[in-house]
């Protein structure tokens, strides 16, 4: 009898179990909320173990294969969604701009910025300084003649530069970077440096040295297990660089302060300083010091990094493309001639403008975009994602999308070309990305790259060094995707 009746208990045990998982299950299916799928994440470390720190956006890319458009990964304990593909991201950026529109909190960003600044800010901290920010670069030319004049005479000082070298072997990191600086260092302090100064060196070789330890192995760990916050690495580099930025913008606004004259702002430091000076009575006031600090190094990295970077890149393509770089300085000489190229040329000369284009989508610049977080709960494309879930939008997977591109793996200006020659828009170019956090200087930087790369493509022919048969197109580590250090040479063409 006990025997019989132990059986008997288990097997109703068991159909109760399994009624209650059909229950559950069913549940589930009619009323959970659904979070993206993804890989099955170990204790502790997640994904991790599936994860390349040093390039993850290629890691990501393949999950997108096997996961579709929405997906998650988990890194450490922290749950990530990402969005691949141009119509995802777009839906998500774009189509639900104000949902997905919050800045994602990085550990060693927040390190530099402490949430302060524009880049890295959110709430209404983000609101007033981007909305500062854009009224004061318009107020001191952005858009207008008079930074397209600072652009042309920056391009004749790089010209000069390279025409000291007369053809021999260099590396155009420090020019490239210099001369690009140089247009918002102009507005920020209201004035120009001079390549040879060594402050100047010295804040575009911190600011360049930060990107690129910011892709490294190290730093991501760090962003994934802050506490290993202790440890030597590449994460402590970053933080000394920064202080030390900080300690020069300091001294700068300080010097500023002292002969500041409230009728005859003449940069960017001296309006933040009146503002600051307007709202000195407000408790609540966001002009201090701690946001201006930030707001400097967010717009000089800014400003310079992703801008240069895309005209180094031009410069090897070209030389790894003869042809195409013969065919942009023909259009140069029929349209331009002799004079200086300038931003209202680029609508008669719509194959340069391709060829810029393509540049910037071949060498796709910054893969994994800043990241987003969730303002809110969402159900973005059937799935669920909570507020404050750390969003990628992986510009990669639009930049390169099979859907949108014809040859998205080749270096192809005809991506931007109809039938005609005519230039055409394309929507899923996205190298600035899009919506509510797209970059601030989005028109700066195509008038800074049509100018530059025009003018040295009027000027120069770039070639590999004697010796070298073809360029290193492979991207160095970092939080761009940057050319590998190498030398070319610019041979003049008159």
């Amino acid at each position: 009898m006990d025997f019989g009746f132990s059986v008997a208990t288990y097997i109703v045990l068991v159909l109760s179990i399994l009624y209650i998982l059909i229950i559950l299950k069913k549940w589930n299916k009619d009323n959970v909320k659904t979070f993206p799928p993804g890989p099955w994440a170990l204790p502790f470390i997640g994904n991790l173990h599936i994860m390349d720190l040093k390039k993850p956006h290629c890691t990501y890319i393949e999950l997108a294969k096997k996961y579709g458009p929405v997906f998650s990964v988990q890194l450490g304990t922290r749950k990530i969604v990402v969005l691949a593909g141009y119509e995802a991201v777009k839906d998500a950026l774009v189509n639900n701009a104000e949902e997905f529109g919050g800045r994602g909190k990085t550990r060693i960003l927040q390190d530099m910025d402490n949430d302060f600044g524009v880049v890295h800010s959110r709430g209404e901290n983000w609101k007033v300084m981007r909305r500062f920010t854009l009224t004061t670069l318009r107020d001191f030319g952005m858009g207008k003649s008079s930074i397209e004049e600072k652009i042309i005479e920056e391009c004749s000082y790089v010209i000069k530069s390279f025409e000291s070298l007369k053809g021999k072997p260099f590396d155009n990191t420090m020019m490239i970077n210099a001369a690009v600086a140089n247009i918002i260092v102009s507005v920020l302090l209201g004035h120009r440096m001079d390549y040879k100064d060594l402050q100047f060196k010295r804040l575009i070789t911190l600011m360049h040295e930060n990107v690129r330890l910011l892709g490294s192995s190290m730093v991501g760990i760090y962003n994934i297990f802050p506490f290993l916050g202790f440890l030597p690495g590449n994460h402590k580099t970053i933080r000394r660089n920064a202080q030390e930025i900080f300690e020069f913008v300091t001294k700068t606004f300080i010097k500023y302060l002292k002969n500041l004259d409230e009728s005859d702002q003449r940069s960017f430091i001296d309006a933040f300083l009146v503002k600051q000076k307007e709202e000195a009575g407000n408790p609540h006031s966001y002009f201090h010091n701690e946001n201006l600090t930030r707001l400097v190094r967010n717009l000089f990295s800014a400003g310079m990094e992703t801008t240069s970077t895309t005209l180094r890149w031009g410069m090897l393509l070209m030389i790894k493309y003869p042809a195409i770089q013969e065919k942009v300085q023909q259009e140069i000489s029929k349209v331009v001639g002799l004079a200086q190229p300038t931003y209202s040329h680029q609508g008669q000369m719509p194959y340069t403008k391709a060829v810029i284009h393509e540049i910037q989508r071949f060498a796709d610049i910054l893969p994994l975009s800043v990241p987003h977080e969730t303002t809110r709960d969402v159900t973005f494309r059937g799935y669920f994602i909570p507020k404050e879930t750390y969003i990628i939008p992986l510009l990669s997977s639009v930049l390169w999308d099979k859907t949108q591109f014809e040859k998205p793996d080749q270096f192809y200006p005809n991506h931007f070309l109809d039938s005609h020659g005519n230039f055409i828009k394309k929507d899923a170019f996205m190298p600035f990305s899009a919506g509510r956090r797209a970059c601030a200087g989005e028109n700066l930087a195509r008038m800074e790259l049509f100018i530059f790369f025009a003018s040295l493509l009027q000027k120069f022919t770039f070639r590999l060094p004697p010796g070298f048969s073809d360029s290193d197109l492979m991207s160095d580590v970092g939080f761009t995707n940057m050319p590998k250090q190498q030398n070319i040479c610019a041979i003049p063409r008159f």
